[in-house]
């Protein structure tokens, strides 16, 4: 089911008719690989991909702020 929220937000992010729905499909491409990640790693039994999940999500935050950011501004620096 991951996968299929994964290809669905793939399409969104290709056919969004406007850019804050092509910024809300990556976020939540952000998401949905990280819970698959997180459910290869429990399904191995190891942690290094927690960690690997938690990397993804504080780069993922970060770059959805500084998009929204720079759309709202048009500067990502102040």
């Amino acid at each position: 089911m991951i996968g299929v929220s994964l290809l669905l937000n793939v399409w969104r992010l290709l056919i969004g008719p406007s850019t804050p729905d092509r910024i809300l499909a990556l976020d939540t491409m952000y998401i949905n690989s990280i819970a698959l990640i997180i459910l290869y790693g429990m399904s191995l039994g190891t942690t290094l991909y927690f960690e690997a999940a938690l990397l993804i999500a504080m780069l993922g935050f970060v770059s959805t702020v500084a998009v929204c950011k720079y759309l709202l501004r048009g500067d990502i620096i102040e």
